[in-house]
């Protein structure tokens, strides 16, 4: 089994009360359609939300007040390096409240000493979940997050429509649309202001007309998704307000989107963990990943598996439905750079 660092990138805000609140996105690194119509508003309609300043924090622990002085060798500084991202390396492109979203584009700079460098994030909710990242970077697809583990599932669908609950900016989408030559997404964000975003600011307007017959990407509620046919797999990214979703810690839940599914379909979620942090301070990340791993074991009895992501006590996990497949025949048909995550699921033991 090839060996696996687990690494955390966090993004801090600094709200108006003296509380500081986080989130975390863990990313992991190995060891060696036709397009949809136009919005019927642009982002410079939108006036900036700017209740709530934002404090931006990569890795571990990394705090910065942007209420301090503005210094050229203020640093962001992070526990795991000892080093950290000069200010000026991250700018913010735009930040604007939608009716569903508190939306924020940032650039980190290419010159940046981090993992991220040459990437675009889209962050959302107050606590700043990152929702989507995109590399500047030419040649640079893979994120090294769990956006590609999402890649990972195709090769073990049947043929049929893959499902992406919670599209985004497209990250995922995008991965698997480069990584196999056939297979056609259809994606659902219930926020328009979110897929406005993606196509100014993370080239979806690009790859749809690139993959004009394999991308559909639908605005609405993602719980009502559904195709003629049924899908061969769906893949579920669901947050709202820095939480999972609570219609995921009901069976019912996992009861309808299994009658969506053709023979032989999977769905993988991301189940987030203790580095998510909700809106509401009373929410537990941990507690609601685990709610919502049992829900779903209850329809898929002993065909649940897990991937484990995280450091220093923190979790995020990705779960997957289906027997377990051979993992030698998995690895063969998935991409070189993507193997090492075949080897890294676990059942679910409840």
């Amino acid at each position: 089994m090839k060996s696996v660092t687990h690494h955390c990138l966090s993004l801090q805000i600094q709200p108006p009360n003296p509380r500081r609140r986080q989130i975390s996105l863990h990313y992991l690194s190995p060891a060696a359609a036709a397009t949809p119509p136009p919005l019927a508003f642009s982002l410079s309609s939108l006036k900036p939300h700017s209740k709530h300043p934002f404090s931006i924090k990569f890795q571990q622990q990394t705090h910065l007040n942007h209420t301090q002085p503005n210094n050229s060798n203020k640093k962001i500084q992070t526990q795991d390096d000892g080093g950290g991202i000069p200010i000026d390396q991250v700018k913010t492109l735009a930040r604007f409240k939608s009716l569903h979203n508190h939306i924020t584009v940032i650039q980190v700079s290419r010159a940046a000493d981090h993992p991220f460098a040459g990437s675009r994030l889209l962050l959302l909710d107050i606590p700043g979940n990152i929702h989507s990242i995109s590399f500047l970077l030419p040649n640079k697809l893979l994120t090294s997050t769990y956006f590609d583990v999402f890649a990972t599932l195709p090769p073990l669908l049947p043929p049929g429509p893959l499902a992406l609950l919670g599209f985004g900016a497209g990250s995922a989408a995008n991965i698997i649309l480069e990584s196999y030559p056939t297979g056609v997404i259809h994606g659902w964000e219930i926020d328009p202001a979110v897929i406005s975003v993606a196509r100014e600011f993370f080239n979806l307007s690009w790859i749809e007309r690139k993959y004009p017959d394999r991308l559909k990407v639908h605005i609405g509620d993602a719980m009502g998704a559904e195709i003629e046919g049924g899908f061969s797999g769906i893949l579920v990214d669901l947050f709202s307000k820095g939480c999972l979703i609570p219609e995921l810690q009901d069976p019912s839940t996992w009861e309808k989107m299994k009658g969506r599914l053709r023979s032989g379909g999977r769905i993988m979620v991301n189940v987030g963990g203790s580095c998510v942090e909700a809106e509401d301070e009373w929410s537990d990340g941990k507690a609601v990943m685990e709610e919502s791993l049992r829900a779903l074991d209850q329809v898929f009895p002993g065909q649940v598996s897990v991937l484990s992501m995280g450091n220093r006590g923190e979790d995020s996990s990705v779960a997957m439905t289906g027997k377990m497949p051979d993992v030698d025949e998995w690895k063969r048909r998935l991409p070189k750079a993507l193997r090492f995550h075949a080897d890294m699921w676990t059942p679910f033991r409840g």
